[in-house]
This record gives C-alpha cells, sequence and structure tokens, in this order.
C-alpha cells in the first residue's frame, strides 16, 4: 500500500494537488510524469526519505507499488 509520505513527495514533485495513486499505477497515469520528471521524483524520494537506489532497480520498476517497496527496503539499510 502506497504510504501517504510516498503519494505527497510525488504529487509536490508533479505540482499536482491530488491523485489518486494506488499500488499498481503506472508514470503514464498520472498527468505530468514523463521520462524527465521521473527522474526528478526519483531525487526527490531519495533525498526525501534519505536513501540512495542502485540504477538497475529505478530501472526494474513497474509501477508506484514497486517504488514504495524498494523505499520500504531501503530505509532498512
Amino acid at each position: 500500500m502506497i504510504s501517504e509520505e510516498l503519494k505527497k513527495v510525488i504529487l509536490d514533485e508533479l505540482n499536482l494537488d491530488d491523485f489518486d495513486i494506488k499500488d499498481e499505477t503506472t508514470a503514464p497515469e498520472v498527468p505530468g510524469w514523463d521520462s524527465l520528471n521521473h527522474i526528478n521524483i526519483i531525487i526527490a524520494v531519495e533525498k526525501h526519505f534519505n536513501v540512495k537506489f542502485k540504477g538497475y532497480n529505478v530501472l526494474r520498476l513497474k509501477n508506484v507499488g514497486d517504488l514504495q517497496k524498494l523505499v520500504d527496503s531501503s530505509k532498512g539499510k
């Protein structure tokens, strides 16, 4: 389940007031989430949660649920 904290980071980065983000939500479904903003979102998530992702892990992400799992697994390290 997507945390409100992750949802807020994504929405803030995209300058959106609200959008129904779920585990299965993919980037093309979210207004403004293009390839450039994808990089900005990943950087914003890393900064907010004080984590650093490996490039190959980011490339494996299929949806926002995968991003939440990556954040969760990285916070423990």
